[in-house]
């Protein structure tokens, strides 16, 4: 199946200007993508599309949901649909930190985490995966994270892991039932990217102490996950589904 001649992209959590979202979106929008916003503020997402369209020269609009929310999901997807161009791509990027260790955990943390970084995901593709079964074309981006695969280790601790997992598995069952609707369904799993999910701007002492894991010789960039996005959503891209692309420098091999 080609991609139409003016196709739009949603990127959920694309406000925070050090953020991988922000980066997707401007990556994106500069491969001629038309751009749907989605994060908590409705004012900056609406401000952060006007950007993007003046900028780029594209059709963007923002709209602010809380992605922890169906309703708010449903309702922020109909807007970006009625205001652009059929929607082909979706990238699930909103998502939150937590740092607290296991044994000091409670269950609000558990339940916030959780419902942004794995509910959340669900909803937005569940609500796109509508629109994209009746014009039989998708492409659905999910971002896990090195700490599923290695169980933590990172600056995010157990509920971050455990919806990160999650993640990926549901990456791979909606792979498999959204196939056939020619939708591929793929995840990317970052490694240490300098943003502030990280715990805020990393320090070159401690950029350092994270290479030392690596096989590269730089921790990651927000660019270097935009560019895989973009890769896993383009039209050349379409026999690749239900696979998880680690971008983390070596981290993890498998």
């Amino acid at each position: 199946m080609t991609f139409p001649a003016s196709r739009t992209a949603v990127v959920t959590g694309a406000v925070s200007e050090r953020g991988i979202g922000r980066a997707t979106v401007n990556y994106l929008a500069a491969q001629g993508w038309n751009i749907g916003i989605i994060d908590l503020d409705d004012a900056a997402c609406k401000a952060a599309a006007k950007e993007i369209a003046a900028e780029y020269g594209v059709q963007a609009h923002g709209v602010g949901a809380n992605v922890s929310s169906e309703a708010e999901v449903r309702a922020a997807i109909d807007e970006l649909e009625a205001e652009l161009p059929q929607i082909v791509a979706l990238a699930n990027v909103a998502g939150v930190s937590s740092p607290i260790g296991y044994l000091e955990l409670e269950p609000a943390e558990w339940d916030r985490v959780l419902s942004i970084n794995l509910n959340g995901v669900h909803f937005a593709t569940r609500r796109v995966a509508e629109s994209m079964v009746k014009n039989r074309i998708g492409r659905i981006v999910n971002i896990s994270s090195v700490s599923a695969q290695r169980g933590g280790g990172t600056f995010s601790k157990t509920p971050y892991s455990v919806a990160k997992a999650g993640v990926i598995g549901l990456t791979r069952a909606t792979a498999r039932e959204l196939g056939e609707y020619d939708i591929t369904v793929n995840a990317i799993s970052p490694g240490p990217i300098d943003t502030d999910i990280m715990g805020g701007t990393l320090s070159d002492e401690r950029k350092g102490e994270l290479v030392k894991d690596l096989v590269v010789n730089r921790v990651g960039s927000t660019r270097d996950i935009a560019a895989a996005i973009a890769f896993l959503i383009s039209e050349d891209a379409g026999y690749i589904s239900g696979q998880t692309l680690n971008v983390d420098g070596g981290l993890y091999m498998h």
